[in-house]
C-alpha cells in the first residue's frame, strides 16, 4: 500500500520508543493537557449553554418580555391588544393587574407579587400551565377568589390545595375600628414548580378579583407581551406604548432581569477564555517536545540528507508527528467532553442526593443544566486542530536547516 515517504517516516518515529524518556514525556503531557483542555472546555460551555436556557425558557417564560401599562385603568384593552398583536414580532398578548401584598396563614408571612390574569390569553404568553402541579389555571374563575401559588412558598406557610391563605394589601382602608389594612381570603386552588426564585415571588388571581380588592372599574392596567425575538423586546415595547393616543409607560425584562442575563453571557466569555489557555499551553508543550525531538535525532536527520532528503521532507516528517499529537488529543478531548456535557447533569444530581451537598442551592433550579451545541464543538475542535498544527511549524523548520557536515563530525 502506498505511503507518502513523510507521513511513513513521521508515523515510525511517533511509534518508536525513544531513547530519550524525557521527550516521550512531555508528548505525552501535551496530548492529555489537550485531551483535558478540549473535553473541560466542551463540557463547561455546555453547562453555561444550560444555564443561559434555563434562563430564557424558565425566568423569562414567567416575567413579561415586555409589557405596557397606564396609570389609570384600560377599560377596552382588548382592542389595544388587537393593535399590539398586529406587530410582527408580537406573538401573543395578554392583560394583567398586578399588586403587592403579603401572604399571611399558619402563623407565617410572606411577601409576594401578585398578578391578575385571565387564565385563557395567560396560557398564550406564559409558562405556568405547562408547570402546574397540582390543580390548573383554568381554576381562577372572576368571583371565587381564588389564588395560585408556588410550591415553595406553599410549603413555607404550610398549606395545601383547597386551604385559605389571606392577601394583605399595604393599603389602608377606614373602619369603625380605626384604619386596618385591606385584606382578603383567597382558596388556593392550584400550585405550580417552576424555581425557586419565581415559586417564592409570584401568585395568580383572577384579574376581576383583582380589580376589585383594588377598588378599580373593571379592565385591565396593563397589556404583556411574548416575543418571537427577546432580543427585540425594547423596541417592541415602545412602539406598542405608541400605538394608543393615551399615555402608556413601556416596560421590558431587559430592565427587570437583563443583568442576570448579562451575567451568565460575562460568565460564559470569561470562563472560555481562561479554559481555553488550557488548551493554549498544551499547544506549547507540544512545541517544546518537538524542539527537544528535533535536537535529539539530529543525526537521523543528517543522515536523512546524505541520502537525499530536501528540506521539505524533513519539515513534513516532524510536522505528522506534531499534528498525530494535536489529533489524537482532541478527538480523545471532544469524546470525553461530549460525554460530560450530556451525563453532568445526572452525575452532579447522583452526588448530590447520595451525600446531601446541596451544591444549587444558590442558583435559580435545583439541578445542573447542560445543553450541547455542535457549533460550540465544531469551534473548540477546529481551533485545537489550529493551534497543534502551527505549534509543529518551529519545530520543522528547525529540524530542516540542520547541516548534514556539521552534525556527523562529531558523531
Amino acid at each position: 500500500m502506498f505511503r507518502p515517504l513523510a507521513l511513513f517516516l513521521g508515523l515510525r518515529y511517533t511509534r518508536a520508543e525513544r531513547s530519550n524518556r524525557f521527550i516521550s514525556l512531555i508528548s505525552l503531557i501535551s496530548m492529555v493537557g489537550l485531551t483535558l483542555g478540549v473535553a473541560v472546555l466542551i463540557t463547561v460551555l455546555s453547562v453555561m449553554n444550560g444555564f443561559d436556557r434555563e434562563l430564557k425558557t424558565r425566568i423569562l417564560g414567567m416575567v413579561p418580555q415586555a409589557t405596557v401599562s397606564a396609570p389609570e385603568i384600560i377599560t377596552d384593552w382588548s382592542l389595544l391588544a388587537e393593535e399590539i398583536k398586529k406587530d410582527p414580532e408580537v406573538k401573543a398578548v395578554a392583560p394583567f393587574i398586578e399588586l403587592q401584598g403579603m401572604l399571611t396563614a399558619n402563623g407565617q408571612v410572606a411577601g409576594i407579587m401578585v398578578t391578575g390574569i385571565e387564565p385563557e390569553y395567560e396560557k398564550n404568553v406564559s409558562i405556568i400551565g405547562e408547570h402546574m402541579v397540582e390543580g390548573s389555571i383554568d381554576t381562577l374563575k372572576s368571583g371565587d377568589f381564588t389564588i395560585v401559588l408556588g410550591e415553595s412558598m406553599l410549603q413555607s406557610l404550610g398549606l395545601q390545595v383547597g386551604d385559605k391563605v389571606t392577601l394583605v394589601l399595604p393599603e389602608a382602608s377606614p373602619s369603625p375600628a380605626g384604619v386596618i389594612p385591606r385584606f382578603k381570603r383567597f382558596t388556593v386552588s392550584g400550585v405550580f414548580n417552576i424555581s425557586r426564585e419565581v415559586d417564592n415571588l409570584v401568585a395568580f388571581i383572577p384579574m376581576e378579583d383583582a380589580a376589585k380588592l383594588l377598588r378599580l372599574p373593571s379592565g385591565a392596567q396593563g397589556v404583556r407581551m411574548k416575543l418571537n425575538n427577546i432580543f427585540k423586546a425594547p423596541d417592541a415595547a415602545q412602539r406598542a406604548a405608541n400605538i394608543a393616543p393615551t399615555m402608556l409607560y413601556p416596560n421590558d425584562w431587559t430592565q427587570t432581569h437583563g443583568n442576570l442575563f448579562g451575567a451568565i453571557q460575562m460568565e460564559k466569555a470569561m470562563v472560555g477564555l481562561l479554559l481555553f489557555l488550557i488548551i493554549l499551553v498544551a499547544a506549547f508543550n507540544i512545541v517544546s517536545s518537538l524542539v527537544m525531538l528535533v535536537t535529539d535525532k539530529k543525526a537521523d536527520i543528517a543522515i536523512l540528507k546524505t541520502f537525499g532528503a530536501s528540506p521539505k521532507l524533513i519539515t513534513q516528517v516532524f510536522m505528522v508527528q506534531g499534528v498525530v499529537i494535536g489529533v489524537i488529543g482532541t478527538v480523545a478531548g471532544t469524546i470525553l467532553g461530549v460525554f460530560f456535557a450530556l451525563t453532568i447533569g445526572q452525575i452532579l444530581g447522583w452526588v448530590n442526593q447520595t451525600f446531601a451537598l446541596h451544591l444549587f442551592d444558590a442558583y435559580f433550579i435545583n439541578y445542573l443544566p447542560s445543553q450541547l451545541r455542535w457549533l460550540d464543538v465544531l469551534i473548540i475542535t477546529s481551533t485545537s486542530f489550529l493551534l497543534s498544527f502551527l505549534a509543529t511549524i518551529y519545530p520543522a523548520r528547525r529540524a530542516a536547516k540542520i547541516q548534514p557536515a556539521q552534525t556527523l563530525r562529531y558523531e
